[in-house]
């Protein structure tokens, strides 16, 4: 049978040019996904940026670890602690290192530091000379030497006069004096030493029992050394209870940082593992979507194929070949394109990898400083992938093949063989009632996960796949819908057209099928995306009654000089939010887990808020109490332990439970906001205030602390406007991905059609049809079947936004059900000119017969 199946592949290469490009670019795909991958996970961390020149730092070990059910539970700590100043003394020589938000007016984010710790980079003078007075520092960038500029602290904003310029660093920075940092940042962050190591911890040792007391339910240490790697970490396991609100938390744990565990405390850190998950995340959806769709092209193209050989599968039933010997025969062209494809595929993928990944570092998507892996293994797996894909793509295909009678070989006349079979049915039918009752079961119990791509990619590639193996069931009376107004027209050619694509139901419904895919996962995944913003966003948006919202320009929140400034406009009510965090023991004790919470001003919060409440109050919020969301499982009146975001441990009463649209998880009374600043401010009309007067004093009191005054609704813009861009990124990575797909898809099938047209082409031509006339029934035939996919998309996309739409309603009411028409109308329109070109082309190369001239 293999070498019958080799003798097919050559006489058929046209019709089988189609799979082998989507499993070679399937391959080729996964291999280069695959390499990036590696890449993020084999690449090591940054090197150290602040403290590259300090050969040990000693900072504080920012966890906080509980004695839990199965042993003890560690996370870390929202809040800095700082380090005890007596480890400084003990420490002679270091550099006391200070770092707290410093911005420049009108600046890019910046910390400040002392003028000491710029040789830990090392960062050294440019211009200028190091500052000497409190009014004076040193900038990175964002002002001249000699230039007076104001800049923005926690404290509150105050003129300086910029002495030198330092050279660049991993971020902004803005040098004080000593003296100046520790008045402005009394907490100690770090201490850099030129020492030997063993000295610094044999220092340590001696010191740890600094510190407040051990943590009531936290692992009490016995102050040995516990090696984590190159770090040390030194003394008990604190969070201390005792620590008054405003007022930081000194932690008695430190660690010992050398080699590349220095940059455990880069002030990239963070950003790069978001930017790690990221980047796997896009590459992980790219790599579902490919494979997806080279199974839906391998697929299809397969029982296309083995519709157009009915009879030569017959002929081989006749001659005596068994069922098995057909299958056999089918799986074995399979596994041969297969194999030649994804080895080329695999061979070709990897030098596709760095392209990939400079794109995605340039979209903000993956880490720019990530090293291209060597590894081959993404090859071979790539490389199984394929021939995997091809077999589970051609199953169907092979048992429809089997199922060919040899009394059909005796056949005068081509009949199209039945469009839906029992199994094609059963398959349809259930991966469409999956997909449905996936939406129900989202949208009854968990409106939540129906926002998550993770969730609801899965549903729409059932949801089109179902709509897809149902597609001959439609085609005829939607050719019949879209052909209806053609028919008033002269002429006979809307009847022939509409003739043409009604007549082959299961043919119409493979050229439509590439269309189907691409525009339903285009329109689907973009407006579930439109409308998953919004919902978001008026989640936001909706509670809050204040006419003003003041933020911050960035993540350093207003200063204590803002906010008495905003207190005191005149004709407004200002309430102030700080975002803060709590964790609580969950998991039947054996888990600690970081909630988000707001901590506020119980006696405004309702002035600036209209917070849903289903069971309690919030008048009865208190320092010593607290308003949870449901997910919280808890019950009114119960005493919950939490920890706060410096560690320190509370006990507070649950009195009230949030509704479920609440756009806070928690609520606490702003003394358990501790020393972080507040987030947002929220500003309230009194009533016969002048809204323009309120307006303008707002802007005074704004003007030169890295602040703005905005209305509600432009707040809510902006807050819409930060979340859709990374989405946006990654849902266009994707489009990409089926766009290419969609080509090979539209054009392979078509290309294999026009053989089977070529009599009814001649048959026209004798009836005096011009080849001009022809070539414009084929093209007219061509945009009917793109339209036909279009129509099939329209309903998977409204069945996919639909059940979205259920979900999204329970979370923040009625949402507009949005698709983005730009991009998909572009999507339809490229599909259209592509089947046109391909049509035309395939038409034009047959060669007909025609009616012989008088």
């Amino acid at each position: 049978m293999l070498s019958i199946a080799w003798s097919t592949l050559r006489t058929r290469s046209l019709s089988f040019a189609g799979t082998f490009v989507a499993l070679a670019l399937g391959a080729a795909l996964m291999a280069a996904l695959g390499q990036v991958l590696a890449s993020s996970l084999s690449s090591p961390d940054r090197p150290p940026q602040r403290y590259a020149a300090a050969p040990v730092v000693v900072a504080p070990d920012e966890r906080l670890i509980v004695k839990s059910s199965y042993g003890e539970s560690s996370v870390p700590l929202a809040e800095p602690s700082g380090l005890a100043p007596e480890l400084a003394d003990r420490l002679p020589g270091a550099v006391v290192d200070r770092i707290f938000p410093a911005r420049l007016d009108g600046g890019p984010p910046a910390v400040g530091r002392p003028w000491s710790a710029a040789r830990t980079a090392p960062q050294r003078l440019s211009e200028g000379r190091a500052p000497t007075g409190d009014d004076e520092i040193v900038v990175t960038a964002g002002a001249r030497v000699g230039q007076r500029v104001r800049v923005v602290t926690t404290a509150g904003a105050r003129a300086y006069r910029v002495v030198g310029l330092a050279s660049a660093a991993a971020e902004p920075t803005v040098f004080f004096t000593d003296e100046r940092a520790a008045l402005l940042s009394p907490r100690i962050d770090a201490l850099a030493l030129w020492r030997p190591v063993a000295e610094v911890r044999a220092a340590l040792g001696a010191a740890a029992g600094l510190g407040p007391a051990v943590e009531p339910g936290a692992a009490a240490g016995s102050g040995a050394a516990a090696e984590l790697g190159s770090a040390t970490a030194f003394g008990p396991a604190t969070a201390p209870d005792a620590a008054q609100p405003g007022t930081p938390a000194v932690s008695s744990r430190v660690k010992v940082l050398t080699g590349q565990d220095r940059a455990l405390i880069d002030p990239t850190r963070e950003a790069d593992d978001q930017a790690r998950n990221n980047g796997n995340t896009i590459v992980g959806i790219a790599a579902g979507f490919a494979g997806f769709i080279a199974i839906f092209v391998v697929s299809s193209t397969f029982a296309f194929a083995v519709g157009q050989r009915q009879r030569e599968f017959a002929l081989l039933r006749t001659i005596g070949a068994t069922t098995g010997q057909v299958r056999r025969l089918v799986y074995g062209e399979a596994l041969l394109i297969a194999i030649t494809a994804s080895a080329l595929g695999a061979v070709l993928g990897p030098l596709g990898a760095r392209p990939i990944l400079s794109r995605l570092s340039s979209l903000g998507m993956a880490p720019a400083w990530l090293a291209l892996s060597t590894s081959s293994v993404p090859s071979y797996v790539a490389f199984a992938t394929g021939v995997l894909v091809a077999v589970l793509g051609v199953v169907a295909a092979a048992w429809r093949a089997a199922r060919v009678r040899p009394a059909e070989a005796l056949r005068a006349a081509a009949v199209e063989p039945k469009a839906m079979t029992v199994g094609r049915w059963i398959a349809g039918g259930g991966l469409l009632a999956t997909a449905v009752i996936s939406m129900a079961v989202n949208a009854a119990g968990d409106p939540d996960g129906a926002t998550n791509n993770k969730t609801f990619m899965p549903i729409v590639m059932l949801l089109i796949a179902g709509v897809g193996l149902l597609a001959p069931v439609f085609v005829r009376p939607v050719t019949a819908l879209l052909a209806a107004p053609l028919t008033r027209l002269r002429g006979a050619g809307a009847v022939v057209v509409a003739a043409w694509a009604g007549a082959s139901a299961r043919r119409t419904a493979a050229v439509a099928a590439p269309v189907l895919v691409t525009v339903a996962l285009a329109a689907t995944l973009l407006g579930a995306a439109a409308m998953t913003d919004a919902t978001k966003s008026a989640m936001r948006t909706a509670p809050v009654r204040a006419d003003y919202l003041v933020v911050p320009a960035g993540a350093a929140g207003l200063d204590r000089q803002l906010v008495d400034r905003l207190r005191n406009v005149p004709g407004a009510d200002v309430t102030t939010v700080t975002s803060t965090s709590l964790y609580t023991l969950e998991g039947a004790g054996t888990q600690l887990v970081k909630r988000p919470a707001e901590a506020v001003n119980p006696a405004a919060l309702t002035t600036a808020l209209s917070v849903p409440v289903a069971a309690g109050s919030l008048a009865e919020l208190r320092d010593d109490t607290i308003a949870v969301s449901p997910t919280w499982e808890l019950t009114l009146g119960q005493r919950v332990t939490l920890w706060r975001a410096d560690g320190s441990r509370a006990t507070l009463t649950v009195v009230a439970l949030l509704g479920a649209r609440s756009a806070a998880d928690s609520y606490v009374a702003s003394a358990h906001a501790l020393s972080a600043p507040p987030s947002l401010a929220y500003v309230k009309l009194r009533p016969g205030a002048s809204a323009t007067e309120v307006r303008q004093a707002l802007e005074r009191a704004t003007d030169g602390h890295n602040a703005r005054a905005v209305t509600k609704a432009a707040w809510a813009a902006t807050a819409m406007d930060r979340g859709t861009t990374a989405s946006r990124l990654g849902l266009l990575a994707v489009l990409g991905i089926m766009l290419s797909y969609t080509v090979i898809a539209l054009v392979n099938t078509l290309l294999m059609a026009a053989p089977d047209r070529a009599g009814e082409h001649a048959a026209l031509r004798l009836l005096g049809a011009a080849k001009a006339q022809v070539l414009r029934y084929v093209m007219a035939e061509a945009l009917l079947v793109v339209a036909v996919g279009v129509v099939l998309a329209a309903v998977a996309t409204g069945l996919g936004l639909l059940g979205l739409y259920a979900a999204l309603a329970q979370l923040s009411g009625l949402v507009a059900i949005d698709v983005p028409w730009q991009p998909v109308t572009g999507v339809i329109g490229l599909c259209g000119v592509l089947a046109v070109l391909t049509a035309v082309l395939a038409a034009s190369r047959i060669k007909t017969v025609a009616m012989p001239r008088a």
